[in-house]
């Protein structure tokens, strides 16, 4: 019998009682959130963040980091967007919609990761 756990068996670490420590991917979350006060900064750390420990982990956990990833490149879509846009008025009501969706993103990312899963539908644009 092999005592060996194979790197990308997630069954085997869960039934072994270890679980890969969460606490990097719930700070680049909370970095994405405080993003909104700190005019992106705070976001960008996290991206970098995310970009060094994507891969040192189980699948369900670099997904997070893939999520993660995903999220500052569109939010940083929607929020340049917003900019232009509020020389027309409308981007007020945009710039809202995109705190919205990002606040959703996130809290839906913190749920799944407190579950120790991959989020659900992480390729999408939108929630």
């Amino acid at each position: 019998m092999n005592d060996q756990l194979p790197q990308d068996d997630d069954r085997a670490i869960t039934e072994r009682g270890t679980t890969p420590d969460t606490t990097i991917p719930i700070v680049v979350y909370v970095l994405h959130l405080a993003g909104m006060v700190t005019g992106g900064l705070t976001s960008l750390v996290g991206v970098v963040i995310a970009y060094v420990y994507r891969g040192n982990g189980p699948a369900w956990l670099d997904e997070h980091y893939r999520y993660q990833i995903r999220t500052f490149w569109i939010a940083l879509l929607y929020f340049g967007i917003s900019g232009l846009l509020t020389l027309v008025l409308i981007g007020f009501i945009t710039w809202l919609a995109a705190v919205v969706w990002l606040v959703i993103r996130c809290v839906k990312g913190l749920k799944t990761l407190n579950e120790h899963r991959a989020p659900e539908n992480v390729d999408t644009w939108w929630v």
